[in-house]
């Protein structure tokens, strides 16, 4: 993603200790940078400030390849700037954004059969210790694998206390966070024929991430995972006041599957 000059310039004034509206920090970028806490939400969310300059600036040369914003933005304004500063100072003669860490978090507790730029790869469950896809497009586990998509950073954490829910199924299961290496994931499902199964919150706002993100791209590979118990525990923990809320935004229609 190429930086824009008007979002360029509001990271100036946060960097120069002033805050700009909530409503000005407004789409993917600025959510990437509130998730990855390097904003910061303040005056009861209509506010936003920089938490550490230094985090902003490592976060700029890792996703978008800017050494030097103040460099950059004199590049974006200077029409006669020359290819070799775009080089210096943003990563390239194009300006464009380098992603250095592209690929997604993986987890399990059985052995996943799997190839790797075609070797044969075989990853072992560590207590502690996630496995990172950094090559997925070669990246192809065996055919009998479901996917298992988490949306609930705890919840990919702690899989092995939940192995019980899985237990008709050889899950490999994948992370959703960080959210800005999600569109790498979708890619992959795409390019391999293993089913899907997503595991995510069991609301409205849920239902639209598995609908919106996973299932118009794979189809019928994709189905939601709901326990069988799930009744139980809508009585039991179920948020009225969070359902009225989010159904008044939701397109109930727009739900197909049966079970769902």
């Amino acid at each position: 993603m190429k930086l824009s000059l008007a979002v360029a310039k509001k990271l100036l004034k946060l960097i120069d200790g002033s805050t700009i509206a909530n409503s000005s920090a407004k789409g993917e970028f600025f959510e990437n940078l509130l998730l990855e806490g390097v904003l910061i939400k303040i005056a009861k969310g209509r506010k936003v400030r920089l938490f550490k300059e230094s985090t902003l600036r490592v976060y700029l040369s890792n996703t978008c390849g800017i050494a030097d914003l103040e460099k950059y933005v004199e590049l974006l304004i200077n029409d006669d700037a020359k290819g070799s500063d775009s080089v210096k100072f943003g990563s390239d003669s194009k300006i464009k954004a380098i992603r250095t860490f592209k690929g997604f978090l993986i987890n399990s507790y059985n052995t996943i059969e799997a190839s790797l730029n075609d070797k044969p790869l075989f990853i072992e469950p560590v207590e502690g210790v996630f496995n990172f896809i950094y090559d997925f497009e070669s990246f192809v586990p065996s055919r009998d694998i479901t996917i298992v998509g988490v949306e609930n950073a705890e919840n990919f954490r702690m899989i092995k206390e939940q192995k019980y829910l899985f237990n008709d199924i050889n899950p490999l299961f994948i992370s959703r966070y960080p959210q800005n290496q999600s569109k790498d994931f979708i890619k992959w499902l795409k390019s391999i024929p293993n089913n899907y199964l997503h595991f995510g919150d069991f609301d409205f706002a849920g239902i639209g991430i598995y609908l919106n993100e996973y299932k118009k791209h794979i189809g019928d590979r994709a189905r939601f995972f709901i326990p069988s118990d799930i009744e139980k525990y809508t009585k039991t923990a179920g948020c009225c006041d969070r359902f009225d809320k989010q159904k008044l935004n939701f397109n109930i229609d727009s739900i197909t599957e049966p079970n769902l």
